[in-house]
């Protein structure tokens, strides 16, 4: 049997998802969806697919799930994070400017900023403490011992380099090193001084999906690891192929928050096989 299924395709900083909202529509095998549909040649065209669905715990009010272009299941991805905020608001799902969102790494607030216009312009996501080491996610190897480690729900490994363009050689071969138990999203970061303190020029090579336009919490453990290692203060921006992060490590509570654009693309509708 086949049936129709509504989507839409949004992107924060031009890292693009398909959207689907699973208290309407279901998608019995989204491993499988991501990756036929993720294909730009012979399907939507996306760095993944992610379900919105309600939540099975009262600590959160929505919930996502984040599949990769590969199929693979993510933990946390803080620009889809920051588009189901927009979504659910502009579309009239909510009319909450704070939404506590239940993802795979825990829950995360988004609080909304609004538009004259009453949209949602931005959002700022309480993305959580980083963490340092996490043996199930990382393993001391002293090959690779150029980068920082930082967990932000999900393992990245930050390199300051001149070259960040080395993201598709490098980060090709490091996403399978075996320092990487659970593979690694890897980022390249060069910090420039600019007027308003520290950019830091950013590319991605995330984890099932390959070079990205951007990743929020590859900014976050970019913002990080440059505050770690006194390239930058505890804020900063972090400019990546598809726009600019702002990222705050704040002290008062050791939480990083990210805030950045949403933008919605195109709706449209797709067949699914249901067995």
């Amino acid at each position: 049997m086949v049936r129709k299924t509504r989507f839409t395709k949004m992107h924060g900083c031009g890292n693009d998802y398909i959207y689907v909202n699973t208290m309407e529509y279901d998608v019995p095998n989204p491993s499988e969806a991501a990756v036929q549909w993720s294909d730009r040649h012979k399907g939507i065209g996306s760095d993944g697919l992610v379900l919105i669905g309600k939540s099975p715990v009262t600590e959160a009010d929505f919930s996502m799930h984040i599949y990769n272009a590969d199929g693979s299941e993510a933990m946390m991805c803080g620009n889809a994070s920051r588009c189901i905020g927009k979504y659910l608001y502009d579309r009239k799902i909510t009319t909450q400017t704070q939404i506590r969102l239940l993802t795979l790494s825990g829950v995360k607030v988004l609080d909304l900023h609004l538009a004259p216009e009453g949209v949602v312009d931005s959002v700022t996501v309480d993305m959580g403490e980083p963490i340092f080491e996490d043996e199930r996610l990382f393993m001391a190897n002293r090959s690779i011992s150029q980068g920082v480690f930082v967990s932000m729900g999900n393992p990245h490994y930050v390199i300051f380099t001149d070259d960040v363009d080395q993201v598709e050689e490098t980060g090709r071969v490091l996403e399978h090193h075996p320092a990487f138990p659970e593979r690694c999203n890897i980022e390249f970061a060069n910090p420039l001084s600019s007027p308003e303190g520290v950019a830091i020029r950013t590319r991605v090579w995330e984890r099932g999906s390959g070079i990205t336009q951007a990743c929020g919490t590859g900014a976050c453990a970019t913002a990080v690891a440059a505050a770690l290692t006194g390239k930058a203060g505890r804020q900063s921006q972090v400019v990546m192929d598809g726009g600019t992060l702002n990222i705050e490590w704040r002290e008062s509570d050791n939480h990083v928050y990210m805030t950045g654009p949403a933008e919605f693309v195109f709706d449209g509708e797709i067949e699914i096989n249901c067995k």
